[in-house]
């Protein structure tokens, strides 16, 4: 079997039904995964064959299992819905038949075969009306209320319904064209007046069984999505509200209400919605009794009932202010489906329902003018009060009990559902202004004051965390209360993680108001510092005192000792995970830079040299998997150290300078201390290298260092760029890596323009080149990453410094060969690197003579290359890219190009054997017209390509 499953027999039919048996047992039994995949695929072949219309059939036949009567099923919808041109229009009545015979046969017989069967037959229906099959819907109606046959009138009810659900599903994933979708959304449209009245009777009919019934609303929630009018399905929808008393009809009912009310259209029918409004308001006995029974199904049920008609409607139900009361009565039961009683998510799942019905009532109330908005703000600022109450009791922690029952799973839940009661907070803030933190600060302030009751540590906290909310993106300078905050804070009694946590994020969200209040960073610095040594407050303890050092450094010097001496002390005693450490070291890499210079060499030497002696150590040892994990640490603290220092007191781009204009002076005379730092450790790092070359991890730990200071002092490195040029010169050309190649860039970038540097840049420059173009002759596709690197540190150096093409001692020829190579490669990221380089190197036609030169000589390779892609040889996403090149080279090289795209697409079947001459004529003259539109080249590429592949006026072409 699994030699002969590779192809499908075209000819044989019968040789088909001898071989499909075993295939199926194999899909559905066969332990091994290999032969199922083969069986998978042959089938699949079968499906698509021109003989899948004669087996199909007999694979329907009763005396067939139903997995093999499914395929058969399946094979017929593939067929008609994939395949439909293939029929011949003297067939579809015969089709139609054939199709409701085995729906009538099989509405008795297997539920997933009726199904498929049904979705067949809804894509011959979708496929013909309104024009070969007019009246399709009262035509299904007709069928299945005709007796005989042998099937009872419950079972063609159901296959009925079936059949009538799955058509507007079908609808919705049908590969119908965008002009025929529209066609037959408005034929479908117009059926609804004959399938509503007759859901309605079904569903108001004393004797209806309960399938039946279950069935009617999946039918009406099938249809609604066809955006029909509410309006007319009115009677049904209220009736909908009879059936949630059922157990067994309540979750198909809620669906239905929910997708009706739901429709963005549903909103033009305001009288409608105002009816709703009371059916909804009287469950909320049903809603109580849930709730205090702990049934979490259906109190989850009716409160998405109560935010779907709220959410989606708020605005039109807001302006109806002769029914401001019935609109108020459902935002109140809303809110007490936010504050519905227990934990989130082990004791309720429902409150996190409501919470975008509060964001769009707040927009909805401020999207009037000033005069309506203080009316509507009159009712409801009090009720968002009550919110904000409602919001903090819900985010409490449970007892320390209770919450070490819960999985780490729910416990995570959680923590994502405090922080959308976090972002909610945030924007109530808009809403209710300063007084809300004042209200929140009372509360604070009169549980910690009152010495008579206690507190629980969960109330505390929430009170601290709606702070830490609000002034975690507002800015909260202005506020009279902050003040009041910080004195507050240090009274707290901390006796448990999850509180102590959050007093570290709320003084961390505080750290731009200390910035301007320095006088109060020593009510909250020791808490900051003692938090440091706990290795639970990690996370929270590090990030926030990273966040004062960058926001408060010119403010620190006095506690910079005592910041350095806690700092160090952790590391040592190893309390924090690798990105702590990282963070903790960017942290003082901000609290250093407002440092007098011999200040910063001196903490630099005590804070460093543990480590050096480390790494000094580890260089002489024998390469092992532990040792190059201490290597690798060690390297990334220097790195995040000298991310973050920098000496230069001018405020940068990221706005992380935080210096009155009063301390911006000139940078003090001098190496800068990174430079001398790594002048000290430069010798040992290359001693590092020398046992770890071929490590791609360790070489990129190494280069991250220098890159990021290089980044971070710009110029300063200056002193380091000939030392660190030959050793990264003899580093690639030892073991080529990428991140050798991308530190080159970057110095390239800074330097490359400086009469002083240029030579060790030049010298590097060349060589790095060199070496690439032997990886190229050897055979690149083993490293697309190097290619990827190459191509960018190539563009990178045109646009900085093309005098570097001028010299003989770099192949321009060479490296434009592989250029044309590497548009070939499958990676996106290099094929998008390379476009980027010819784009870069085309304008240089005019002032580089050696790039004038080879562009002449083999432009036309390019180009082939470039139409080769657009033809289906790249994928569709880079076409962007490729239109770049292609509009470049029509600005830079317009004679030539004339005459290499006409030659080029001389050839038959290029790009590609879907397209004929007149396109590829047409093609021709639309490029060489646009030599200034650029996105005008994109848009005829795209149409290209897609003609290329076929792909010209399909569902994909649509997406595209």
């Amino acid at each position: 079997m699994e030699g002969e499953q590779n192809t499908v027999d075209q000819g044989s039919p019968t040789l088909f039904l001898e071989r499909y048996r075993p295939a199926l047992h194999q899909l559905y039994y066969d332990p091994n995964i290999e032969n199922k995949n083969l069986a998978q695929k042959w089938l699949m072949q079968a499906q698509v064959s021109p003989q899948a219309w004669q087996f199909c059939w007999a694979l329907l036949s009763p005396d067939k299992v139903p997995e093999i009567q499914y395929f058969g099923a399946s094979a017929l919808h593939t067929k008609i819905s994939r395949y439909w041109s293939d029929i011949p229009s003297d067939q579809y009545e015969t089709l139609k038949t054939q199709l409701f015979s085995q729906i009538a046969c099989f509405s008795s017989g297997s539920k997933m075969v009726l199904t498929r069967l049904c979705v067949a037959l809804a894509s011959l229906a979708l496929n013909t009306m309104p024009e070969a099959w007019p009246g399709a819907v009262p035509e299904m109606v007709r069928v299945f209320q005709e007796e005989g046959g042998g099937v009872d009138g419950r079972a063609r009810c159901l296959a009925l319904l079936e059949l009538l659900t799955v058509l507007p599903e079908e609808f919705q994933t049908s590969r119908l064209p965008q002009y025929r979708k529209g066609q037959v959304r408005g034929a479908l449209g117009r059926e609804w007046g004959s399938v509503c009245p007759l859901l309605q009777q079904l569903l108001r009919r004393g004797d209806s069984p309960g399938a039946v019934k279950a069935r009617v609303l999946r039918c009406l929630s099938s249809w609604v999505l066809l955006d029909v009018p509410l309006s007319e399905s009115e009677g049904l929808v209220e009736d909908c509200f009879t059936a949630l008393p059922d157990p067994e009809l309540f979750d198909t009912a809620v669906e239905a209400i929910v997708n009706a009310i739901s429709q963005p259209d549903s909103q033009r029918y305001v009288n409608t919605l105002l009816k709703l409004v009371p059916q909804v308001l009287s469950l909320q006995e049903q809603l109580r009794e849930a709730v205090q029974n702990g049934d979490m199904e259906t109190s989850h049920g009716i409160c998405r009932i109560a935010v779907a008609l709220g959410e989606n409607h708020s605005r039109a139900l807001l302006e109806q202010v002769e029914h401001w009361q019935g609109f108020l009565a459902l935002v109140n039961m809303i809110m007490f489906c936010t504050g519905i009683p227990g934990h989130y998510p082990v004791n309720e799942t429902t409150s996190s329902l409501t919470l975008t019905f509060w964001y769009t009532l707040q927009d909805d109330i401020m999207s009037f003018d000033s005069e309506r908005q203080a009316v509507y703000l009159q009712v409801y600022r009090p009720v968002y009060f009550q919110l904000v109450d409602v919001l903090l009791h819900k985010a409490q922690f449970p007892s320390d009990q209770e919450y070490a029952s819960w999985s780490s799973d729910e416990k995570e839940q959680f923590r994502i559902y405090r922080v959308d009661i976090s972002d909610t907070l945030m924007y109530v803030y808009e809403m209710l202004g300063a007084e809300l933190l004042s209200n929140l600060y009372e509360k604070l302030g009169r549980i910690l004051t009152n010495t008579e009751q206690a507190s629980s540590w969960q109330h505390t906290e929430a009170l601290l965390y709606g702070f830490q909310s609000i002034a975690e993106t507002i800015d909260v300078n202005y506020s009279d209360v902050i003040p009041g905050l910080i004195g507050l804070i240090p009274r707290i009694s901390i006796n448990n993680v999850q509180l102590a946590d959050t007093v570290m994020f709320t003084i961390g969200a505080l750290a731009e108001w200390l910035a301007d209040h320095p006088v109060m960073l020593s009510s909250v610095l020791p808490l900051v510092l003692q938090a440091l040594g706990n290795p639970d407050l990690s996370v929270s303890s590090v990030s926030t005192l990273k966040k004062i050092c960058r926001e408060c450094k010119y403010d620190l010097p006095p506690y910079a000792t005592n910041i350095v001496a806690v700092s160090q002390e952790v590391l040592i005693k190893q309390i924090h995970k690798t990105s702590q450490c990282m963070w903790l070291m960017q942290a003082l890499g901000f609290l250093l830079s407002a440092l007098p210079v011999e200040e910063i060499l001196r903490n630099l030497h005590s804070l460093i040299t543990p480590y050096i002696q480390q790494l000094e150590k580890l260089a002489d040892e024998t390469p092992n998997p532990s040792n190059k994990l201490a290597i690798i640490h060690i390297l990334g603290l220097l790195s995040n150290l000298f991310t973050t220092l920098d000496i230069s007191k001018q405020e940068d781009e990221s706005g992380e300078g935080t210096a009155p204009p009063v301390k911006t002076a000139p940078p003090p005379p001098g190496p800068n201390p990174v430079v001398v730092v790594l002048q000290q450790v430069f010798a040992l790092i290359q001693t590092v290298l020398s046992k770890w070359l071929n490590d791609s991890q360790v070489v990129e730990a190494v280069c991250a260092i220098f890159e990021k200071s290089v980044k971070t002092l710009l110029h300063d490195f200056a002193p380091m760029v000939s030392q660190l040029s030959e050793m990264l010169g003899q580093m690639y050309s030892t073991i080529p890596q990428a991140s050798a190649l991308d530190l080159t860039r970057q110095m390239v970038h800074i330097f490359a323009s400086e009469t002083d540097n240029f030579p060790p840049i030049k010298a590097l420059f060349e060589l790095v080149t060199s070496v690439t173009l032997s990886i190229f002759q050897q055979g690149p596709r083993d490293h697309p990453d190097i290619v990827d690197s190459f191509m960018q540190l190539q563009a990178q150096a045109l646009k900085r410094k093309p005098d570097l093409f001028l010299s003989e001692s770099l192949d321009v020829k060479a490296v434009f060969h592989c250029g044309v190579l590497s548009l070939k490669f499958p990676e996106a990221p290099t094929v998008k690197s390379t476009c980027l380089f010819f784009t870069e190197l085309l304008p240089h036609c005019s002032d580089v003579p050696p790039v004038a030169r080879v562009v002449q000589e083999d432009g036309k390779l390019l180009l082939q290359a470039v139409l080769e892609a657009i033809g289906g040889g790249s994928s569709r996403s880079l076409m962007d890219q490729f239109a770049e090149v292609l509009f470049s080279l029509n600005k830079h090289c317009f004679p030539l190009l004339t005459v290499w795209l006409k030659e080029a697409l001389q050839a038959a079947g290029f790009p590609s054997t879907r397209v004929t001459t007149e396109q590829k004529d047409t093609f021709t003259q639309q490029i060489l017209r646009e030599r200034i539109n650029k996105r005008r080249v994109k848009d005829i590429v795209k149409e290209f390509t897609l003609v290329c592949r076929g792909l010209h006026g399909t569902e994909y072409a649509a997406e595209y």
